[in-house]
């Protein structure tokens, strides 16, 4: 190149060096756009009945972030579904907007009801939707040990995948699935984000003298066991041998003597094999016993025998039973002013609606 009466020699290497850089600045440009667009993101949100009253706190709490419209969920006298979805008229509130659908598939008849609620959205111009679907029920039947056997988190996960698209993937938002291979279910227009609520429990934790972490078996020390390291925490696991016809909870690894400890899983429904962990920690010395579920799911109000009120009940064994509320349709029955405390995962969800 002749610049002025120099002549700068420039090799191709050089050149191709400058390029590399350039793009990879341009690159990063681009990604920091993104994270800010979706962190500056406003939501339009709708709820199933169960969650109606998180929908009003998200926009009471986040005003700047959260705009909540409520639908009327309703039956005709033959039983079949006269929803009505607000923000429709007197002028469309929706179309051209970030969606937010708070969803709850505790049983198949609100399933359904939501299922035709998010199709109707889909349909409605949208530019993009998030379903926050905290608990996946069906996470536990995913698979087949006979012919015959239908694996609900398939065919769930099959009915999500072929929902219709508003242009860009659904996002599909959950916490602590019981089998992490169950996002390899899904493809197409719905794409699962996976979370946890971990960092409920760790928060609640820094306010105590609970320092030893124990699992009820390896499957959970699997998929909680990385999110405990090198915080400072003891761990223990748990497993079951068998003993004839009869299998017995035993400590696999770790010391329970003179700690205080909280049991870790990923949900409870009769909450047999935490009673049968708690059991056997307090034998082996343990001081105190709490434990943690993200889920509550306790079919047939099975959180009874664990309250400590009025006599004690035949699974009163922990100090403090943390839940969160992710199943809002059992835990709004748990007492307050038992061994039960119910985290808010509201908080979390927000802090993770943005994280790219």
């Amino acid at each position: 190149l002749l610049v002025g009466c120099y002549i700068i020699k420039v090799r191709p290497n050089f050149v191709i060096m400058m390029e590399e850089e350039n793009d990879s600045q341009s690159w990063k440009k681009q990604k920091e756009r993104t994270k800010n667009e979706i962190r500056s993101r406003f939501y339009v949100c709708f709820a199933a009945d169960v969650w109606s009253s998180t929908g009003q706190r998200m926009q009471r709490d986040y005003p700047d972030k959260f705009k909540y419209f409520p639908i009327k969920w309703d039956k005709f006298p033959d039983g079949t579904d006269d929803i009505t979805i607000s923000g429709f008229l007197p002028k469309n509130e929706i179309a051209g907007e970030n969606v937010l659908f708070f969803a709850s598939f505790h049983n198949n008849d609100v399933t359904l009801s939501q299922m035709s609620v998010i199709i109707v959205l889909l349909q409605s111009f949208i530019e993009s939707l998030t379903i926050v679907l905290p608990f996946f029920p069906v996470g536990t039947n995913e698979r087949v040990d006979k012919e015959g056997k239908v694996a609900t988190a398939n065919t769930y996960s099959i009915l999500l995948s072929n929902l219709p698209q508003s242009g860009r993937p659904n996002r599909l938002m959950m916490y602590d699935i019981h089998a992490l291979q169950n996002r390899f279910y899904f493809h197409g227009a719905t794409i699962p984000s996976l979370h946890t609520t971990v960092p409920l429990l760790l928060e609640k934790l820094s306010m105590t003298s609970i320092r030893t972490i124990a699992f009820p078996d390896d499957g959970a020390a699997k998929r909680f066991g990385s999110l405990f390291k090198n915080r400072g925490f003891d761990l223990i696991v748990c497993g079951k041998i068998r003993n004839g016809d009869t299998r017995i909870v035993h400590v696999q690894d770790g010391d329970p003597v003179g700690k205080d400890i909280v049991i870790v899983d990923d949900l409870v429904q009769t909450g047999g094999t935490l009673y049968e962990c708690a059991v056997v920690l307090r034998a082996m010395g343990a001081k105190h016993v709490n434990a943690f579920v993200a889920h509550a799911v306790f079919p047939n109000s099975a959180w009874k025998p664990f309250c400590k009120n009025p006599t004690g009940g035949s699974k009163s064994v922990f100090d403090r039973f943390w839940v969160t509320n992710s199943v809002p349709s059992i835990t709004q029955y748990l007492p307050t002013d038992d061994v039960f405390e119910v985290l808010d995962i509201l908080p979390r969800i927000v802090l993770d609606l943005d994280m790219v």
